[in-house]
């Protein structure tokens, strides 16, 4: 059986879902970052560089969500197209998630949300990459149901981080084909799971806190 070691974030939320697209059986390992669980010694034998997600399977370790996605779609032969194009085309949509996506909006989420001091040159710059970023999509999207043509690890790479745009406080108005996609990666049951695992325990303002002191960490 799988181990996924994860948290309630939008790159632990890529893997859950995978998982559960897959059908494949696992055991959930829920991280704590209050008491600083990703930097355990025994953690770091799994990940060295001591971030969420990260899977064992039969003893092997895989971290690195992309990576991770990549292992489980070539361990089942689904979610990433066989033939030669259609497989680069998946990848580099999930790279432009790895690369793009998730980094701008990830400073976006620092330094709108967390950041103890407002610099809002700072904020201006992610938010407005982070939109652009959008915009790119939102012009695939108007060519393609999906990212890579057919459904793939490139949309499960990066619908959990565009879901929470709100938090990062980048709008999606007027991105039609991104708001399509969208719901319909929400009305996926196996979406709906994936986004349970781990519960998310707490409130908005602790969750803050927690981010805040992890700054410092």
């Amino acid at each position: 059986m799988i181990e996924l070691y994860t948290a309630a974030t939008p790159n632990g939320h890529k893997i859950s879902i995978a998982l559960e697209e897959l059908g494949l059986p696992y055991e959930v390992h829920a991280l704590s970052f209050d008491r600083q669980e990703q930097k355990a010694p025994e953690f770091l034998r799994i990940n060295p560089n001591g971030r969420i997600p990260a899977i064992v399977d039969d003893g092997f370790a895989v971290f690195e969500s992309g990576a991770i996605l990549i292992y489980l779609a070539e361990k089942t032969g689904r979610l990433l197209p066989s033939d030669p194009r259609g497989r680069s085309l998946a990848i580099q949509w999930l790279m432009f998630q790895m690369g793009g996506v998730g980094p701008m909006q990830g400073q976006a989420n620092v330094f709108f949300r967390y950041f103890p001091e407002k610099l809002q040159g700072a904020i201006d710059r992610y938010q407005h990459e982070t939109r652009r970023l959008y915009e790119v999509l939102d012009r695939r999207l108007g060519e393609a149901e999906y990212l890579a043509g057919a459904y793939s690890i490139a949309d499960i790479a990066t619908y959990p981080w565009v879901r929470v745009h709100d938090w990062a406080g980048v709008a999606v108005d007027g991105l039609d084909h991104l708001q399509r996609w969208m719901a319909a990666l929400a009305a996926r049951p196996a979406v709906q799971r994936g986004l349970q695992i781990p519960a998310r325990p707490r409130d908005d303002a602790s969750l803050v806190q927690t981010a805040q002191a992890m700054l410092t960490r």
